[in-house]
């Protein structure tokens, strides 16, 4: 119970914090954000893309270092070292650097190393540290990993995607709740890690984001993303069946903690500067979907039509008394409603009561405090600019002076 308290002191600071600024793609990754810019939302945007695979990957790259992290605390907890314990990944660690250099203790001080990177010849460090696990730790030290050695590319390989939010060419499936909004940095288990686990989740992250589609086994669960040359693993060479016994195998599983973080990283810099803003832009100043965006502007040309056909018969026919021209407000305020809701995205109607759409025609409370400001301005505006014209249409018809055909 203190701890649910705790968390929930925790959120209500990082909302305090954001008062005056919208989140960072940070704070949505490690689910510091209210609706209607949370992960739950950023998760249902690339839905709506046919790009959910690349956060997908990210979340399980995510979670396959937290496994990592954890083993190493067990192997700390248990009174070894992670030199007697594993002795090629030290030796690895040691030379090449390691994510985990503080965990293992190679940086006691909290010094991050810098590392070359096999696969892209760039030097990174020093990234921002962040709090990505649900227990609260940071990660420190901005760092790329070098892939397991791949094999050359060969003519079959089946030609891949030019960008990252082109990733399979499948369409948006309907979104799984329980999958989007569970941790993914929570590590069920009943025994102790072991490095076969370790391996394990390594392989089934790399036939199910990095392997082509015709060298899985089960296709269905091939969902290839897009990475530069550079990065691209190949081939897979360890088994999680068995444990690796020659030094080749025991050298390549060395690499398994640091594997995916070059590729983790990619994703997370083209996310953040593509679809990421397209995403504040969809819901931090607007509050439909494209779906429902479109019904509106189908409903509104068509409410339109019947309010003018309407105001025209009453001109033409010249009905008495004048006055009943008014009623033509009702048609033409839900026709520009509906019109400039599409060209806004924007539902004032909605805003006023403090809703959000997640898929068409669905809503939820908007909970994050400057979004909110941004959308009630917004709707604000939209709501003067249609009684305006609802009321310019209205007058100018009333205006018209009356001839029966």
């Amino acid at each position: 119970m203190d701890e649910e308290k705790s968390q929930q002191q925790q959120q209500d600071d990082w909302a305090n914090s954001r008062k005056n600024r919208l989140p960072s793609f940070t704070e949505v990754l490690s689910r510091r954000t209210r609706p209607p810019v949370d992960l739950f939302m950023f998760y249902l945007f690339l839905q709506r893309e046919g790009a959910e695979d690349i956060l997908d990957f990210w979340l399980d790259v995510q979670q396959h270092e937290n496994l990592c992290r954890a083993y190493f605390k067990d192997v700390r907890k248990s009174g070894r070292t992670i030199k007697e314990d594993w002795p090629q990944y030290w030796d690895y660690a040691r030379r090449r650097g390691s994510i985990y250099g503080t965990v293992v203790g190679l940086n006691p001080e909290g010094i991050t190393t810098k590392r070359s990177t096999q696969s892209t010849g760039e030097l990174i460090s020093d990234y921002d540290k962040r709090n990505l696990a649900a227990a609260g730790e940071s990660q420190a030290g901005r760092k790329s990993s070098s892939p397991l050695p791949h094999s050359p590319t060969t003519d079959h390989e089946p030609p891949r995607s030019t960008t990252p939010f082109s990733l399979s060419g499948r369409t948006p499936t309907l979104f799984n709740l329980r999958r989007a909004s569970r941790a993914p940095t929570v590590i069920p288990r009943s025994a102790a890690i072991t490095r076969l686990d370790l391996i394990a989740s390594a392989e089934r992250i790399f036939y199910r984001y990095l392997s082509p589609a015709g060298n899985t086994v089960n296709s269905t669960e091939n969902h290839e993303i897009y990475l530069p040359p550079a990065l691209r693993i190949h081939s897979f060479p360890l088994n999680s069946t068995q444990e690796p016994k020659s030094t080749t195998e025991l050298s390549l599983m060395a690499q398994i903690p640091d594997m995916f973080h070059a590729q983790k990283e990619y994703c997370f810099r083209a996310m953040e500067q593509d679809a990421f803003p397209r995403f504040l832009r969809s819901k931090a100043f607007g509050n439909l979907t494209p779906i429902s965006a479109l019904v509106r502007l189908i409903a509104g040309l068509i409410i339109l039509w019947i309010g003018l056909a309407v105001a025209f018969s009453l001109v033409f026919l010249d009905v008495e008394p004048k006055s009943k021209r008014f009623f033509l407000f009702l048609p033409f305020t839900f026709a520009i409603l509906f019109l400039i809701s599409h060209q806004y995205e924007l539902d004032p109607i909605l805003v006023f009561f403090g809703q959000s759409e997640t898929t068409p025609f669905r809503t939820l409370t908007m909970r994050e405090p400057y979004v909110k400001k941004l959308l009630l301005g917004r709707a604000i505006w939209v709501t003067v600019l249609v009684a305006i014209f609802s009321t310019a249409l209205t007058l100018l018809f009333w205006a018209v002076p009356g001839h029966r055909l």
